[in-house]
């Protein structure tokens, strides 16, 4: 059973990052007392009646967003299993509304079933593929979250799906050392409907880790952006581990199959050296938050000491930086459609936005590779 002050503290970001409003988020929070099983005051139980209110309305977007907390941090029940369900059956009917083209597409890959949202894909390859942009949560994060980008991606001149970490959601790999792999095969079963050789990885968190395992095997990933992404330490400082919260523990435990007590021990080798991050010749640009309880201090440093193309953007905030969630998005997306080039009024509109909240004190000034931004 989860704990649920650690789970209140942990949901604020992916609240955030949803896009539900702080007080709507309070007032399904000061309904839960616990996590047993779909009762009365559990967790998945008042987060899925919030969101069957808003299904109800109409809403699906927004019902959506409850659904997927309430199957925060992973499917552990029946509960948890039916607020899954619901979470992709509100996408689905939110996205046949938007008449912005979002497909689903179900692959059959060497590790199993990964199903996917996507939009702007060349059904036929009849024209000039477009570049493709990659999207994919972290450990407890679900593809859907990434609807309002996909609704956007012919405005924005590229292919983009979206995607989620293995057994997340609807993933069915089991995560391994070896499932990095996962995205040079989703290369491949996108062949011929965008230009793969231009993929550009929006890869956040633990997602972004595997990101940058995939760029050094493979040379169509041209490009990287994550946030909070482990790179060496999370896995490997034995003086760090008694500080990752048990959230996160108990996740990566669901994720690869082993005992809480065990799996940060299983992991342990699964960081990059310093020879491959001194190899990664693509641009890398990582949102670092200064006061994060999961990623240690030390991937940020390793990052700076030997990434060539790195681009940072530091904020003064916890893992997942919940005070900047508007500035990192369109940082992030920025930086994304400037490594595929060209996209010039998309990107002068991204630039206005950042422009706008530097001059409201939210955003540090952009600089180039190497200028941690935000130091």
């Amino acid at each position: 059973m989860n704990d649920v002050t650690e789970l209140r503290r942990f949901v604020e970001v992916h609240a955030r990052i949803l896009g539900i409003p702080q007080d709507a988020s309070r007032r399904v929070l000061g309904r839960i007392g616990h996590d047993l099983d779909g009762e009365p005051g559990s967790w998945a139980r008042e987060w899925t009646a919030a969101g069957t209110v808003e299904e109800r309305a109409g809403r699906e977007l927004s019902a959506g967003r409850f659904f997927n907390i309430a199957r925060f941090p992973y499917v552990d029940g029946p509960a948890r299993a039916e607020a899954q369900e619901l979470t992709v059956a509100s996408f689905d009917r939110w996205r046949l509304g938007q008449r912005a083209g979002i497909q689903r597409l179900d692959l059959e890959l060497s590790g199993g079933r990964v199903r996917c949202w996507a939009a702007g894909l060349d059904p036929a390859g009849s024209g000039e593929l477009p570049p493709l942009l990659l999207f994919s949560g972290g450990i407890v994060s679900v593809k859907e979250q990434f609807g309002p980008i996909l609704a956007r991606a012919a405005r924005l001149g590229v292919a983009a799906v979206a995607t989620e970490m293995p057994g997340v959601g609807e993933n069915t790999w089991r995560y391994t050392a070896d499932s990095h792999r996962m995205v040079s095969e989703l290369l491949d079963a996108l062949e011929g409907r965008a230009d793969v050789t231009r993929s550009y990885a929006v890869m956040m968190s633990f997602s972004g880790h595997l990101a940058l395992r995939a760029a050094l095997e493979d040379k169509r990933v041209r490009g990287i952006v994550t946030a909070g992404a482990p790179v060496r330490d999370f896995f490997a400082d034995p003086d760090w581990r008694p500080r990752i919260p048990r959230v996160t523990v108990d996740t990566l435990a669901h994720l690869t199959g082993r005992e809480s007590g065990s799996v940060l021990g299983h992991i342990a080798d699964w960081g990059l050296s310093e020879a491959e991050l001194a190899r990664l010749d693509v641009p890398l640009a990582y949102i670092a938050s200064e006061r994060d309880e999961i990623i240690p201090p030390g991937d940020r440093l390793l990052l700076e000491r030997h990434v060539r193309g790195l681009r940072l953007l530091a904020h003064d905030d916890v893992h997942g930086s919940p005070g900047h969630v508007a500035e990192s998005r369109l940082w992030s997306l920025r930086s994304a459609l400037e490594m595929i080039g060209g996209h010039g009024p998309q990107r002068a509109a991204l630039g206005a936005a950042l422009a706008l909240l530097r001059g409201r004190g939210r955003m540090p000034a952009l600089g180039g590779p190497r200028n941690g931004e935000g130091r």
